[in-house]
Parts: structure tokens; sequence; C-alpha cells
């Protein structure tokens, strides 16, 4: 993992080159499939798609499938480190329970090795930042897999705030929130204070009621990491009552509030399709997915987290479960790349292979959902970042 971790380092300040791609199958996710399809790459850039032949001067590589680079719709990895110890777990600070103020940015390790690790299966961009497990926990960011820093990686630095509702919330002992009730009136509370500090024409400066105020406004949405049925309706009414910018995350017994869901509107990046089963995930299930997709349900996948090991899956793996268990192969491939950019609100650069986008590229040996295949090429931004097979 060294050597692959070096090339990392090595491959981040490469200039991008000029590459044709050429795959038996390229999944462009703007149109149909093409046969013996090439993707031409000039200055980071998608420059063309099509079957032509490979033009004089163009580096050619060379796969069995092409596909737009991953996009994990959630996850934690630059604030979760890969050794699991205190001192590289950043995704949840748990001095206080609410937090907004928090910025991804500012925890991100655009150098940890689980970013090199998630990128050689194929991801190339990340929804990442603070994680569920408190109240509001802070807020999140929108990367890409390649940079030494947070500022060369970020595509978006402020995307959401992380929020967590039913039993994630709860403190122990005397710490609030201890009820379900309790949580949401403390989030009804902070929105009402953030309305009453946006009518205030002095005002001292509260970082923290400002974030509120921000999520009022529409400028960054609510991510609310939410399983429980009840829980999502809570949420859905939270949302309405005061007209925010709302993601649901997780949402293990969505099935049994579906009409409720599409009829809000918000969309959902839904829960791993291999999360361990148990308390407010119980009733959790491989078919999430197939069954938002044919409620029609917007919806992405994610790799998320938990606190257990392993903290950081594999994107690729969770979307091959869900299209083992219902969800057609195309509907599982867009989860992981338009479907997730349009969600994220990046649809304009990435998710789908389209002259003008940035040259986001995953190739493969094999259908990318057969445990056999492996990931034997990345670029990002019209850069090979990865030729380890894996």
């Amino acid at each position: 993992m060294r050597t692959a971790f070096l090339f990392f380092l090595l491959a981040t300040v490469s200039a991008a080159q000029t590459i044709a791609v050429r795959g038996e199958t390229v999944y462009p996710m703007a149109g149909a499939a093409l046969k013996n399809g090439v993707v031409l790459i000039r200055d980071g850039k998608i420059e063309r798609i099509g079957t032509m032949g490979t033009p004089a001067g163009y580096r050619e590589l060379r796969a069995k499938v092409v596909t737009p680079g991953l996009i994990d719709a959630h996850a934690t990895v630059g604030l979760t480190g890969y050794l699991n110890q205190p001192h590289d777990q950043d995704q949840v600070e748990r001095s206080a329970t609410v937090q907004p103020e928090l910025r991804a940015i500012d925890a991100y390790n655009a150098r940890e090795r689980l970013v090199e690790w998630v990128r050689g299966f194929g991801v190339t961009a990340m929804h990442t930042g603070h994680g569920p497990g408190i109240l509001v926990s802070g807020q999140t960011m929108i990367v890409k897999t390649r940079g030494n820093t947070a500022e060369e990686a970020a595509i978006v630095k402020e995307a959401m705030v992380a929020a967590t509702l039913g039993s994630g919330a709860r403190e122990n002992g005397a710490r609030s929130p201890g009820t379900r009730a309790k949580a949401i009136a403390i989030l009804r509370s902070e929105f009402i204070k953030a309305q009453e500090y946006t009518a205030k024409k002095e005002k001292a400066r509260d970082l923290r009621t400002e974030t509120f105020a921000r999520i009022l406004r529409g400028e960054l949405p609510l991510l609310v990491t939410v399983h429980r049925a009840n829980d999502i309706l809570s949420a859905i009414r939270l949302g309405k009552e005061f007209g925010i910018k709302l993601v649901l995350d997780g949402v293990a017994e969505a099935p049994l509030v579906m009409a409720e869901i599409k009829a809000s509107g918000y969309p959902v990046i839904v829960h791993p399709t291999m999360y361990r089963s148990g308390g407010d995930t119980e009733n959790i299930s491989f078919e999430t997915a197939s069954k938002l997709k044919a409620a029609g349900v917007p919806f992405a996948l994610q790799t998320g987290f938990e606190g257990y090991v392993p903290k950081v899956r594999v994107l690729l793996f969770e979307a091959g479960v869900a299209a083992a268990h219902g969800l057609k192969f195309e509907d599982a491939l867009a989860s992981v790349t338009i479907d997730a950019a349009r969600l994220l609100g990046i649809a304009n650069r990435v998710g789908s292979l389209e002259a003008g986008k940035d040259a986001d590229l995953a190739m493969y040996d094999g259908d990318p959902f057969e445990y056999a295949t492996h990931c034997t090429g990345v670029i990002i931004d019209g850069v090979v970042v990865s030729t380890e097979a894996r």
C-alpha cells in the first residue's frame, strides 16, 4: 500500500495529458452504452466521446469497461483515518450536541491513505465530512480524490450540515437530548433563534446561529441521518415547517413511509446496502435502493459510516449488492455516478462522460459489479492517478 500511496502523491502533481481511453463497452451515463467506444481527453476535460479511431498523438489506454468516475454520495473518508485510532478519527466532535459551525475543510486530510484506497476502486469524488452520531455534528464538503491539500481537492467547500435523528442522536445520562421529542425541540429552537438573528439589523457574530441562518436561506441543505419511519416523518415535518432544503440519509424504514417521502420531494442518500442491522436499522434491507427507484424517489448510494470496524466501505461493492437485489445494472451505476452528481449539485462537472466535463474515468477488466473484476485504472481531471489493479 505504501508504493500505491507514493504514486498517489506523485500523481497529484502530474500535468493533465492527451489521452484516448478505449473500452470494449463504455457507459457514458448520458446516453446508450457504446461498443468499442473511445473517450478523448485534453487539458483535463473530455474532448469527445464516440466510436472513432485513436487520433495521432494521443496516449491510448484500453479496458473492457469504462465508466465515469464513481461518486460516493456520503462518506467520512478524510476525516476518518485508516489507523482507526482516536488521533485520526475527526468525524464527530462530542463536546457539544449542536455544532453546525464546524467546517469539514478544517479537518479533511487529503493525504489520508483511505483516500487513495477508495480511489483505487474507481471513486473520483466524495461528499464527505462530519458524520452521524450527535444531533448536529458539523458541515460536509465535496472533494475529488486527488490533491495534496483540502483546497486542491475541494469541489464544494461547504456542501451540507450533517444532523442525526433517532437513537443515534440520543445522549447518555443527564445530557440532552435524551428523547426524540427533545431532539426535535432543540432543532426547532435553533431555527427560531436563527430567524430572529437574521431579522436583527445589528448583531454580534454567532457562528452557530449564522450557519442555521444559512440553512434557512437555502444556502446549505440539512443532511439528516434518520432510519425509523416515525423519525423520517419528523424530519420531513421539520423541513416543511421551516421551508429548508433537506436531504434524507439512511432511511432504513423508507418502504414503510415511501408515499410520504415521495410527496415531500426530498431526495435520499440511501443507507449502504451492507449496513449492519440492529436498533434503528433492524428493518434494513438489501432492496431499499430498488424500492426507492420503483417509487420514483431520487436517490444515490453511499458508503456511510459505522463506529464499528470497518468504518470505510467500498462503494463499488455497495452498488454491486444493490444491483443483485432489484436494481437494474444501469440504475445501480447511475446511483454512483450521474444520479449522485445531480443530488449533490455537481452534475455540470462530473457524473457522466460528456464533452466539456471533467475527465474523471474509471476502467475495469470486467463487469464492475462482479466481485472478481478489478479496477485497472483511474483518471481524474485528465491525470492518470491509478494503474494498480484492485
